[in-house]
């Protein structure tokens, strides 16, 4: 049976789509081709092996996606989220003090300039294996 394996792509839509693909390239370090889109290759994934993508949905109410009708929200993939907040903090981007901590990974939130709450999360390293 055929099935999705992934996700190809995230699409935003913004009033002015240059200013947030700039404010995404500066923030976020997302690396723009010279058309303006990025290509994000799972061969560049820190740490190695822990690659995965989640998919859910949220109930109506739900306010994991912040205040206002967000209808999606994006989780970002990063290598060092502490310096990554404190850079973004530094530039003036709008960081949520609230941070969360799994075995698989950790967790922030912040909004970019058209006003949508984006997740980042840095993947810990999977435990080596031991044998008995």
């Amino acid at each position: 049976m055929a099935r999705v394996t992934g996700v190809g792509g995230v699409f935003l839509r913004s009033r002015d789509p240059k200013a947030l693909a700039t404010w995404y390239e500066k923030h976020l370090k997302i690396k723009l081709e010279p058309h303006g889109s990025a290509v994000m290759r799972w061969t560049d994934e820190v740490p190695v092996g822990t690659g995965t993508t989640a998919w859910a949905t949220f109930a109506e109410d739900t306010t994991y996606f912040g205040p206002g009708k967000q209808a999606f929200m994006l989780n970002y993939r990063v290598d060092d989220l502490d310096t990554l907040l404190a850079e973004l903090t530094a530039a003036g981007v709008t960081v949520d003090p609230h941070r969360e901590a799994y075995g698989y990974g950790l967790f922030a939130w912040i909004v970019d300039c058209d006003g949508n709450r984006v997740e980042l999360w840095q993947p810990l390293p999977k435990a080596p294996a031991t044998s008995a």
